[in-house]
């Protein structure tokens, strides 16, 4: 069977950007993560052991985005690779880091990367 976890809406604060003053002011941040696996036995038997556990996905996004990057596809990456090798039951992951407000000229929300990735 196939199950998704997804951990939403993780608000950091971080500093990754190309530009000096993106790395001593910093901008707001927020990433998403959907984990695909099989948690038939946590299902069952009610069990954390046998699953993805969230609290643990959100220590490993907030560990990754303190680590500065110029770049969000880098910092994403690194998210990424770092559930692989945390959680060997994935079948896949995907990871979304949105960058809020990003300094650029005129008015734009955000900017948004996107990795999708296999076992």
């Amino acid at each position: 069977m196939v199950h998704t976890v997804e951990v939403n809406g993780i608000r950091v604060y971080a500093y990754h950007g190309c530009m000096k003053e993106e790395a001593i002011i910093g901008g707001h941040y927020v990433v998403d993560v959907e984990l695909t696996t099989d948690f038939s036995a946590a299902a069952a038997n009610d069990d954390l052991s046998e699953t993805i556990d969230y609290v643990e996905v959100n220590h490993i996004v907030k560990e990754e985005m303190a680590i500065r990057s110029k770049l969000i596809e880098h910092v994403g990456q690194r998210i990424v690779n770092q559930l692989k090798q945390t959680f060997l039951t994935l079948k896949g992951v995907k990871v979304k880091v949105r960058k809020i407000n990003p300094p650029i000229n005129g008015h734009v929300e955000e900017v948004a990367i996107v990795i999708a990735e296999n076992r």
